[in-house]
């Protein structure tokens, strides 16, 4: 192949990967990237300071193949890790995979196809068990109301390809566990385009080590988890209406939507640890009363929600 241009050599696809204390399956997670139909990437693994044999076993890879390099760092929470990965990339898109996941051999093709062929700065697949054939090209605002309905993708930073500029300024926050609740909606309101394709390229391995595994499983819910989505939720919803106000019902739908569902599982499953936070989402819900039962976005079962417990 004849190159004529300086940017025809530059690398494709920094791949990122956090791990910490993932022995039994960190391998698994290495393999499927190492596996990839797309050859053009750096794969950058992140040790967070674990205490097993994950970084070791990170090592031994890099040792085999040069596309590896692995930091080893202090214990800190994704998103210091993840910032730490970011700071060593070179590509000129950015891909994330966890360190108990795994990816089909052409998820980085398929991606990187999206891209180029949309000229998007975001690109999204399916992933298994959340299966759709159709293809999306939305604006930044169209993706993120996508995102918050949840239907095709979630805010898991696997199964997006980014443009590595939209994360020079917009980092990872270096406290706290939930780091894709905070800054996903971010990335995708400063992208120009976002393509997305709903094919599973990619298996989330659900287990109770999880990050968020109370998110699939609610009896694990706990009080600070649920504090930190609460404030999450509340910033997000003071963001979007100052940059998309003509949306501003929405956003606020959305965040009465989580709280009104976060009653009613402390409810039902008799979380009592939760249950002075539920009494204030109560309190603070109520002054709301009409909106929310007026609002043409509310789900009918939402309502009856609402008039049970508020």
């Amino acid at each position: 192949m004849y190159f004529t241009e300086e940017e025809d050599f530059k690398l494709k696809i920094s791949v990122i990967m956090l791990t910490c204390n993932r022995e039994a399956l960190v391998a698994r997670a290495i393999e499927s990237v190492l596996g990839q139909t797309f050859t053009d990437f750096e794969f950058i693994i992140v040790d967070n300071g674990s205490t097993d044999q994950s970084g070791t076993i990170a090592d031994q890879y890099a040792a085999k193949d040069e596309r590896i390099r692995v930091i080893h760092k202090e214990c800190g929470n994704i998103g210091s890790g993840r910032n730490a990965g970011l700071d060593a990339a070179a590509g000129e898109y950015i891909a994330f995979i966890d360190d108990d996941d795994w990816c089909e051999p052409d998820f980085l093709e398929f991606l990187y196809n999206l891209a180029e062929e949309n000229s998007a700065d975001v690109t999204i697949c399916g992933a298994e068990g959340r299966v759709f054939e159709e293809k999306l090209t939305m604006s930044a605002e169209e993706s993120v109301i996508e995102l918050l309905w949840r239907r095709r993708y979630t805010m898991a930073f696997p199964t997006k390809l980014f443009k590595r500029e939209l994360m020079t300024e917009l980092r990872f926050p270096e406290q706290g566990a939930y780091d894709d609740i905070v800054i996903m909606y971010r990335l995708l309101a400063e992208a120009n385009r976002i393509a997305y394709h709903g094919l599973p390229k990619y298996t989330f391995y659900r287990h109770e080590g999880n990050n968020s595994a109370w998110t699939s499983n609610h009896s694990l819910l706990t009080p600070e988890a649920l504090d930190a989505y609460l404030e999450a939720y509340q910033d997000r919803t003071s963001y979007l209406c100052g940059r998309y106000p003509n949306n501003a019902l929405l956003w606020q739908y959305f965040q009465w939507s989580f709280q009104i569902s976060m009653v009613e599982k402390v409810a039902r499953l008799n979380l009592k640890d939760c249950a002075v936070i539920a009494e204030e989402l109560c309190l603070g819900l109520a002054k709301h009363r009409e909106e929310f039962l007026h609002c043409s976005y509310a789900k009918d079962f939402e309502k009856e929600w609402f008039l049970q417990f508020v």
